[in-house]
């Protein structure tokens, strides 16, 4: 049975969810993409997850999402691992799966199904078809829908050694603790800890707080160990920073980095997360590393957000 020990270590990290950049004519920016993937490389980050949410992947095309995982893997190099963002109808996802093993990346993170009709069996064999398909990579569900049980969970577990860890991204703190007890307990299967799968309890699976930095003190209480991050792309000392808060258990510490970048991530989490994408790229077009464009249905902001980003990334810098 394969050992995730060295992957299931990566998501207890910051997990960066790099942006996907576009030039001027609307193509992706391979120049400029690989460029911010160094920067986050050179910062200390050794998780990234592209075709994630906050790099556009439900507006890239087929090509450009395989276009992205390759110039990851190719610019990463053994300096981080690479957490590959599949999803979309089960054939896609199975092939886009396939692809990032042959690619050279460690794991995979499984997109929310995009169905309105959505049942707890159906969500299983949904992400079970894919982890079978993949026995040597790490499966990392994304959950962010609350109907989504523990249960589920728990025997997509025992179906799916591979199944490693979890992106828990609804936000309520209290159900996530219960949650991440209650699945972990029951997902064993009789496997106790062999392949590197963890123990019982919130062990079995690494948990990973997919609500970004703010969510993450709440989430460690209840069992998290890393979470998924926008912000690192802007500012990568702060992500890392609030990281090493939370692993030393100094709550003033985590609370001080929070309260630095609550107005950007206020920002972000505004309108349902109209302007996720589109403030931190905002942000890093005023430092002058790629260009704002989002695509649609995102927008780019109004000129006073954008000159409150902007004022707010010199802040960070004082």
């Amino acid at each position: 049975m394969t050992d995730f020990s060295r992957v299931r270590a990566a998501l207890a990290d910051v997990v960066a969810i790099p942006v996907t950049p576009f030039a001027a004519d609307g193509t992706v920016d391979t120049i400029a993409y690989r460029a911010l993937l160094r920067r986050l490389l050179d910062a200390g980050v050794r998780t990234v997850t592209p075709n994630g949410n906050t790099g556009e992947f439900y507006a890239l095309s087929p090509e450009e999402r395989l276009r992205v995982v390759e110039l990851t893997v190719a610019e990463v190099g053994d300096r981080a691992e690479v957490v590959v963002g599949v999803g979309h109808d089960l054939v896609s996802a199975v092939a886009a799966a396939r692809h990032a093993g042959d690619t050279g990346a460690s794991m995979i993170m499984v997109h929310q199904p995009v169905h309105p009709y959505v049942s707890q069996e159906g969500w299983v064999a949904y992400q079970r078809t894919v982890a079978d398909a993949v026995p040597g990579l790490g499966v990392v569900p994304y959950i962010r829908d609350p109907l989504i049980t523990a249960g589920a969970l728990a025997r997509l577990g025992a179906l799916c050694p591979n199944v490693i860890g979890v992106k828990y991204a609804v936000p309520d703190a209290t159900r996530f603790a219960a949650f991440a007890q209650d699945a972990g307990r029951d997902a064993t299967g009789g496997t106790g800890t062999t392949g590197g799968t963890g123990g019982t309890g919130p062990d079995r699976f690494v948990w990973v707080a997919g609500l970004a930095e703010l969510y993450a003190p709440a989430y460690w209480a209840g069992g998290a160990t890393g979470f998924t991050s926008g912000l690192v792309n802007v500012a990568p000392d702060l992500s890392l920073a609030l990281l090493a808060a939370l692993r030393a258990g100094d709550a003033p510490a985590a609370r001080a980095v929070c309260e630095r970048i609550r107005p950007f991530e206020e920002l972000r989490a505004a309108r349902h997360s109209a302007d996720n994408v589109s403030v931190v790229k905002e942000a890093l077009a005023a430092l002058g590393l790629c260009r704002r464009d989002v695509r649609p249905p995102s927008s780019t902001l109004p000129a006073g957000t954008r000159a409150e980003i902007a004022a707010l990334v010199r802040t960070w810098d004082a």
